[in-house]
């Protein structure tokens, strides 16, 4: 059976993260799983956590319509899901449901920010984590947003 400490120190997140704090880390995390079409969290509510995602798929959504959310994103094995925690407010933007079955890591983020107001260390390795990821995700968006509105100059329009 496998430790929650192995289980972190092995995720992409932490990777490479002193085993001093990994230590403090650990008291602020659970192994959780969720069934296909359960919600993690839902926009709007206070964020007061975030995931490691070991297993399985999540669809990060928004509410175009009460009828019909828009899927911004899947988050997949070996990803993390949310960083409203870190930010005020404190509140999701976006809403988070299975896909499939997921096992995951959930780390408390109010046990988080107290961890890292007594040792900076944490708040530091965390912020660095945090941005890494906020970079991927901006990168991505700024590639869909090209492949959506064709830049290549193919606007498939008449020319003139």
């Amino acid at each position: 059976m496998r430790t929650l400490e192995s289980i972190l120190a092995a995720h992409p997140f932490f990777h490479g993260l002193d085993p001093g704090l990994m230590q403090l880390i650990i008291e602020c995390a659970l192994n959780v799983r969720f069934r296909p079409e359960h919600y993690l969290f839902h926009e709007g509510e206070q964020a007061t956590h975030f995931f490691l995602i070991r297993e399985g798929r999540v669809a990060l959504e928004t509410t175009a319509t009460p009828q019909r959310p828009v899927i911004i994103e899947t988050i997949e094995t070996g990803e993390v899901l949310g960083w409203s925690w870190l930010f005020p407010p404190y509140c999701w933007h976006f809403s988070a449901r299975a896909i499939e079955p997921v096992r995951a890591i959930m780390l408390d983020g109010i046990c988080l920010r107290e961890k890292s107001e007594n040792d900076h260390r944490v708040g530091y390795e965390l912020m660095k984590r945090v941005a890494s990821i906020l970079i991927q995700r901006l990168q991505a968006t700024r590639l869909q947003l090209l492949d959506i509105y064709n830049v290549n100059g193919e606007s498939g329009g008449a020319s003139v």
